[in-house]
Order: C-alpha cells, then structure tokens, then sequence
C-alpha cells in the first residue's frame, strides 16, 4: 500500500512509520514545529530517512495548493492523520493555533482526499473529548459535549467532521481516541518525560489536583500495534467508527513517580498544586470495543513501559549515574 502519514516526525507516526515502511511504501509530512525541542523531532526523522520506503515533505496542513501538489504526484491508497497541535494547557494561551492545525488543517486534509478519491482515513482523535463527564470509565458510546480545553474542542471537531464525511463523501474512517500514550523517543511536554528529566537534575515536579490524578497510560508499542491492526482492518472492509486506544488500566501518578525514582535513582523533591484549568482528573478507558474490533488490546504494565523509557532517556541524553 501507499500510505500517507501525517505529523511523521512526531512522536507516535515516527513509531508507526518505522514498523509501517517495512512492507508499504509511506509518505510523510511534518511541519516540525518548535512546540517542543525540534532537535527530537529532527533525530526521529534522520532516523526514519534511512529506509528506501519512506519519503519525507515538509509542510503545514494549513497549505492546501502544497497538500493537494503531493496527492497529485503520489498514488495513495490511505491516510493517517497524526498531525495535530497537541497540549491542554497550551491551548488556553494559543488558540490560534489549535484552529488552524487542528481544524482548518484537517478540513483542507479532507477536502484534498475526496478531490483525488481517497477514501480511507485513519485518524488521531484524544481520551480528553471525554471532558468533565460524570462517568467513572470511559466507553465510546457515551455522549461526549463537555471538553473543557481547546484542544479537546478540536478533536470533537474532527469527529463531526468524519461524521459528515463518512455518511456524504463515502469516506471509510476509524478515529482513535488516545489515552496518554508514552515511552522512548516521546513527547518532552508530557507530565512523565518532565518528571524524569526534573528528577534527574534535582529539580522540583509539581503535581497537580494534589497528587490524585490517574490515568489510562498506554505504552507505545502497544499503541503501534492497535494501529497497525486498525490499518489491516479498514484496508478490506468498510467501517466508520471512533474508538478508544487504551488497556482499561487506571493508574495513579504518584505510581508512575515512584517508578521513575526507582529507575533513575534518585529521589524525587515533590510539590502539590490544585487542579489546573482545562485537566481530566482521571481517565480510564473501556477496551471492550478495541477487543472486538482486533482482538488486541494494550497490555505494557506501565513498570515494564516507564523503564523502557527510562533507559531510553538516560541513552538519549547521556545521563551518567
């Protein structure tokens, strides 16, 4: 198959373009933006270009005459969606962005693939469409009108976008909605990947809601593999669906600290601050529908996928203890 993939330098479509690229010929496209350090992303992708099946362009969604230059000199049987300006709290501070990457982007996404007829989309939707709902465990079927972020907002977005597609264009999609996806070569924003850099340096974390958040952490590879059995199903049947990518395993924060301080051998200096604006308190996701679909479902315990990452981190930036 030919594969286009979009946010390929990030963190998830690096993984996926790497397992990916072995038997199918894959394009892909980042902006490399300086949301975070691009030196990571830049190392993803020197990565990535040494196999002969992948081509990389440089753009934004928001260029639709470049988007549709690339469908119009490439044969593409699929696209995956990862592309996207991630972060809650940055959200709050940088709205712009959110709409023209998240929104306006994926809008001129789709508008090309139904001008040059493709017509398989997978997509990168997020666990925080769940917003302030009362529910204790997070099942698709359930109504999902409370974001409280920005962010969120935009992947809801996305979903009543494919919603319209789907049913007018003929547009066979699957959105998966991620549940804090972690391990090597993963996003330096995220809560874990700042704890081990802090508590490496000696420096203060701060967790938020006063230590009592929990979430539904999924391992890369696991990930990876749910993806790449969604792209065996949508490639030879018809389907429109969202569904949650995640193992229906809630862990604590302060669990995943303390796996950290283990690893890394050092003890952490802990601060409490409220509950910020715009944050889940919990996440925990029903795995049924992902079962039914694969047959597959995260199981990476998140001791055996932090010290996956933490070795990664003490090899990546030449931590010596």
């Amino acid at each position: 198959m030919n594969i286009l993939v979009t946010g390929c330098a990030g963190f998830v479509g690096f993984h996926l373009i790497q397992k990916l690229s072995i038997n199918n010929k894959v394009i892909g496209i980042d902006n490399l933006n300086s949301y975070y350090d691009v030196r990571l992303k830049y190392a993803r992708l020197k990565k990535l270009k040494k196999n002969s099946n992948f081509v990389f362009f440089k753009m934004d969604l928001i260029n639709k005459k470049k988007l549709m230059n690339i469908f119009s000199k490439n044969k593409i049987d699929l696209v995956v969606n990862l592309a996207a300006q991630a972060g809650v709290r940055y959200s709050q501070k940088n709205p712009d962005q959110y709409i023209n990457a998240n929104v306006l982007g994926f809008y001129n996404l789709l508008e090309t693939m139904i001008k040059f007829k493709v017509k398989k989309l997978l997509f990168a939707s997020s666990s925080s469409v769940y917003g302030s709902i009362k529910s204790k465990i997070f099942s698709e079927n359930l109504i999902t009108d409370k974001q409280i972020s920005l962010y969120a907002s935009s992947k809801k977005i996305n979903e009543v976008f494919m919603n319209f597609y789907g049913k007018v264009h003929n547009v066979s999609y699957i959105g998966m909605r991620f549940f804090t996806i972690y391990g090597p070569y993963g996003r330096p924003d995220m809560a874990y990947f700042k704890f081990t850099k802090n508590i490496n340096e000696g420096k203060k974390i701060y967790l938020h809601n006063y230590g009592k958040h929990s979430r539904d952490f999924t391992y890369i590879d696991d990930c990876i593999e749910c993806i790449i059995k969604l792209i065996s199903l949508i490639k030879n049947k018809k389907i429109n669906t969202i569904v949650n990518i995640a193992g229906g395993k809630k862990v604590s924060i302060k669990k995943m600290v303390s796996i950290i301080e283990k690893n890394m051998k050092c003890k952490a200096k802990i601060g409490y601050k409220p509950l910020q604006f715009g944050d889940v308190k919990n996440t925990f996701s029903n795995p049924k529908k992902l079962k039914s679909l694969i047959h597959f479902k995260p199981n990476t315990s998140l001791t055996k996928g932090m010290n996956y990452f933490c070795d990664w981190y003490k090899k990546f930036y030449k931590v010596i203890k």
